[in-house]
């Protein structure tokens, strides 16, 4: 099978780190030797690529082709309205990437699917352009694709449609998958497919030399993800007034920095707050494998692969209540969840963690049963149903 890959969240040489998800689920399922795939990720339209323009320089510095792990990637460009464009930002997207479908197709890789990541807008217009092909798309929901967008009515519609029109609809946990289903999506046409976690990359490391590392001493927590307010870092850096003998290490960068910097000194926990930036996924392994326990207090996730990642380093989690985290933390030794998403709902997470602490390799040994192998295959039965292949 020919399977042409099509998100805007998929990483770059510019951008590495941004829906790597989605190139780790296609990589694993390249090592099924059953399908050859082509890439095409276009990114927003951006004129500038000094640093002082961050994330919207780093869109700019994009390069137009490249080639990730023996995968041939391109990255068309897409016009992007902030605000008053999100209705059409679809019919963009499918503008500009229509030609570079048809040159890959000149080129000899006349794929027999298209396969798109994240509902909207990247599945409307992955449904636009199998139609103007003739090829059929699957499209994976991944989280606030299907729990916040579809709350504006005109993205709600074009969702609706999209689903009706693909060839199968994938989701990342069972939470997300009912969800698509009440909005009107056929649930014969709705799989899920959880998101696995590499085991070879993401394994405990000696402990104490990766403490001296970041200078650790106590009891240590991390919080990884975007700094944007959906995360819920905030709620980590104000839980710890509650909590006066644990340090923070977050890893992440943007636009809410500023305000998480604001909050930490004037909670008089500044001390105890260390902005890590961005970090690789070899140097969160470390930072894993350090900390005493991982927590996630977002508001919205589809599947949050940080939690396994924690976890396969052998570190616990302490995890908001939503969406399909509840998939995730489900056993004593993975962690615990949240009774609220708020400051004192995570130190009340965290205390009751510290109470019943689980050894680190129950917790890895939790994380194994998540390895890539039954999503691989699941992908691969989607594929030929829609392509009206045996097995």
């Amino acid at each position: 099978m020919r399977i042409l890959t099509f998100s805007t969240l998929y990483p770059s040489s510019a951008r590495p780190s941004h829906g790597i998800f989605v190139e780790t689920r296609l990589r694993e399922l390249l090592k099924s030797g059953q399908v050859e795939v082509r890439v095409v990720a276009p990114v927003p339209w951006f004129p500038f690529k000094h640093p002082r323009w961050g994330e919207y320089a780093e869109m700019a510095a994009t390069p137009r082709q490249e080639v990730r792990h023996g995968i041939s990637v391109q990255h068309p460009r897409y016009l992007v309205l902030p605000k008053v464009g999100m209705n059409i930002t679809p019919a963009l997207l499918a503008r500009a990437a229509l030609p570079v479908l048809r040159q890959v197709q000149a080129e000899g890789f006349d794929f027999d699917l298209i396969d798109a990541h994240y509902f909207y807008p990247d599945g409307v217009a992955a449904v636009a352009l199998g139609r103007a092909l003739g090829k059929p798309v699957t499209i994976t929901a991944r989280g606030t694709d299907i729990n916040l967008i579809p709350q504006h009515p005109v993205p709600r519609r074009q969702i609706l449609q999209a689903a009706q029109d693909c060839g199968h609809m994938i989701t990342v946990c069972a939470a997300l998958r009912d969800e698509l289903v009440a909005l009107g999506a056929e649930p014969g046409k709705v799989t899920t497919l959880r998101n696995g976690v590499d085991l070879t990359l993401f394994h405990p490391e000696p402990r104490e030399p990766e403490r001296q590392r970041f200078g650790m001493q106590g009891h240590c927590l991390a919080s990884v993800g975007h700094l944007i307010d959906r995360k819920g870092h905030h709620h980590v850096i104000a839980a710890l007034p509650d909590l006066p003998d644990v340090s923070l290490y977050i890893a992440g960068t943007g636009p809410e920095e500023g305000a998480l910097r604001a909050l930490a000194a004037k909670l008089g926990v500044q001390e105890r707050v260390h902005f890590l930036g961005r970090r690789s996924q070899p140097e969160l392994r470390s930072l894993y494998s350090a900390v005493d326990a991982l927590v996630l207090a977002s508001s919205r996730e589809g599947w949050a692969n940080v939690l396994l990642e924690a976890m396969a380093c052998g570190a616990p989690v302490v995890a908001s209540n939503v969406w399909g985290t509840p998939e995730v933390v489900a056993a004593p030794e993975a962690g615990v969840l949240m009774h609220e998403l708020s400051a004192a709902g995570v130190a009340e997470g965290v205390t009751r963690l510290r109470a019943a602490m689980p050894d680190r390799a129950q917790t890895r040994r939790y994380a194994e049963q998540f390895d890539w192998l039954s999503t691989t295959e699941g992908q691969l039965r989607v594929f030929r149903g829609v392509l009206g292949l045996p097995g």
